[in-house]
């Protein structure tokens, strides 16, 4: 974490409350696993949103939030690196990504979803 905020020029602040400002992500000190998931949400804030959400309409900020959701998802338990591997549990998620029970679950239902409609794609293709 400290390693990829340094590389993007991001500084890492712990405070009381999460929330991100200018080259600051703010974080409360936690665990690493949600430390961890934390950083991934507030990076994609960082990366690709502008403004100050509480100034923005509620649905607007919605789908920020949810676009920063996804991000953490496929940031802290990147796809290519699960394609690496075959049955995989989300006690295997949590221990190679360092991530909580309930994202590592989450993340693995994303990923077999994503596998079921590629095969999906595949066969109506084929017929």
């Amino acid at each position: 974490m400290f390693t990829i905020a340094k590389k993007l020029n991001i500084n890492i602040v712990y405070r009381k409350t999460i929330f991100r400002f200018g080259n600051d992500i703010v974080l409360i000190k936690s665990t690493k696993q949600k430390e961890w998931q934390s950083f991934g949400h507030e990076l994609e804030h960082r990366l690709q949103h502008v403004g100050q959400q509480l100034n923005m309409h509620y649905l607007f900020r919605d789908l920020q939030e949810y676009q920063a959701r996804h991000f953490a998802y496929h940031f802290c338990v990147p796809t290519f690196m699960l394609q690496q591997y075959n049955d995989l549990t989300v006690c295997d998620v949590m221990n190679l990504f360092n991530v909580e029970y309930g994202f590592a679950l989450k993340r693995l239902e994303m990923y077999e979803r994503k596998l079921l409609d590629e095969g999906s794609t595949i066969c109506q293709s084929i017929y």
